[in-house]
């Protein structure tokens, strides 16, 4: 099931480039804003500490059932980045899962960057062997929230770590 690897993704004004470590120095600028993490934790990491990040994530799964794909995300056209989107792809008893995740600094929120991120995320999923989209979101996250929306996931009832599971099949 293995050996899904991050391919360029674009969409009407996006371009999801698949994360290099190279990426770390720009991103730790990205990202720097603490109120990024209100909903996730943590704080904002040095571009060093952001590098040593990017160099295990690249790397790769330790568990070769596990495909670890990271994107960042650029405006078509322009030479800046403004986020990244994710995908965590694993099996299950129905199939390969899905668990993406998103985030675009605060500069350049409120325009539909990360709704749009996200839809091409899970329509480029949605040709790979993946049965299920998933996402875990704050309850009080309502940005997030419309971004799930925007890609086609619904809440469900189930909770994981204070946040609430979104879902979206997709399997043929």
């Amino acid at each position: 099931m293995s050996g899904l690897v991050a391919q360029t993704i674009n969409t009407k004004r996006l371009e999801l480039l698949p994360l290099h470590v190279g990426h770390a120095e720009e991103m730790a600028a990205v990202l720097s804003d603490p109120a990024l993490h209100t909903f996730i934790g943590g704080t904002p990491e040095t571009p060093q500490a952001l590098r040593s990040r990017y160099q295990r994530m690249t790397a790769g799964s330790p568990d070769p059932a596990i495909s670890w794909l990271n994107w960042v995300i650029r405006p078509r056209g322009e030479c800046y980045l403004t986020g990244t989107v994710q995908a965590t792809v694993r099996p299950s008893d129905h199939g390969p899962i899905a668990e993406i995740a998103w985030v675009v600094g605060t500069p350049w929120q409120g325009r539909g960057i990360a709704g749009e991120a996200a839809r091409g995320l899970v329509d480029w999923l949605s040709r790979q062997p993946v049965h299920t989209v998933i996402a875990h979101i704050h309850p009080a996250h309502r940005a997030s929230a419309a971004v799930a929306t925007a890609a086609g996931l619904t809440p469900t009832d189930e909770w994981h770590d204070g946040e609430i599971r979104w879902h979206r099949s997709i399997g043929r």
